[in-house]
């Protein structure tokens, strides 16, 4: 099957967080059994705090603000409007591919950044995500978090276009505390919302994902294999030998 790409709302038609992880839920299930091809979603979210499963009392809140406890790995963030945020739900044709995806989603942001906005990005060795180091202090523009069961991700990528930032200044996000978070309207001093951005992730990430998707004729992928369980969390999978990404 061809790798297809919906999109569920942007602003003024923000959608509920808990609307959105029912369809990557409903369409997790197709995908597994094969009535749907690997699919990505695109859309703004209403504003929301996420935690992840690694997330510590002290990352929440201080305001006491609610958050979504969700299945995917890292710990807390948020999204609202302004943020681009992509959900893969791809059938990966390979236990060993779960690295190369999360690898393929910060590479494919970064490209886009330089080429399109002149945004240098990069990897940080210990951190999943996308990070600006250059011009001042380290600072997030991208956050990845994931979840794989029964060889189908879930969860995604969040890029910060137009957001207002202030809503990360009452966590931890992402369980970091010694980096700041940016945008690209941030970055470049103009607005660039994530409708500008879209069909650009559109046609990078139909260039870059299909290499790691399973196809009918592959052979199939034993659910109970190393690397493949039946749910396996992308944060424990670190680059590094200090631990999971964050």
């Amino acid at each position: 099957m061809e790798l297809a790409f919906t999109r569920l709302g942007f602003d003024p038609e923000l959608l509920d967080y808990s609307e959105a992880l029912a369809e990557q839920r409903r369409l997790h299930s197709a995908v597994q059994d094969g009535t749907a091809p690997s699919t990505v979603l695109l859309l703004e979210h209403a504003d929301v705090y996420t935690a992840g499963r690694r997330t510590e009392p002290g990352d929440l809140p201080v305001d006491g603000t609610p958050v979504v406890e969700v299945d995917r790995g890292g710990k807390i963030t948020w999204h609202g409007r302004g943020q681009l945020v992509g959900y893969p739900i791809l059938h990966l044709r390979d236990r060993s591919l779960v690295k190369d995806y999360v690898c393929v989603l910060e590479k494919t942001l970064i490209r886009l950044l330089e080429d399109d906005f002149g945004i240098v990005g990069t990897q940080v060795p210990g951190r999943s995500g996308v990070w600006i180091t250059e011009d001042g202090p380290d600072r997030k523009i991208a956050a990845i978090g994931l979840r794989v069961h029964h060889a189908v991700t879930m969860h995604g990528f969040a890029l910060n276009c137009s957001n207002d930032l202030a809503p990360f200044e009452n966590i931890i996000a992402c369980g970091i505390n010694d980096a700041k978070t940016t945008s690209i309207s941030a970055e470049l001093g103009r607005r660039v919302t994530p409708e500008d951005v879209a069909d650009r992730v559109t046609e990078e990430l139909s260039r870059a994902l299909p290499r790691l998707l399973h196809h009918d004729d592959d052979a199939p992928v034993p659910t109970g294999s190393p690397g493949f369980g039946a749910d396996q969390d992308t944060c424990v999978m670190s680059r590094t030998t200090e631990g999971a990404p964050q």
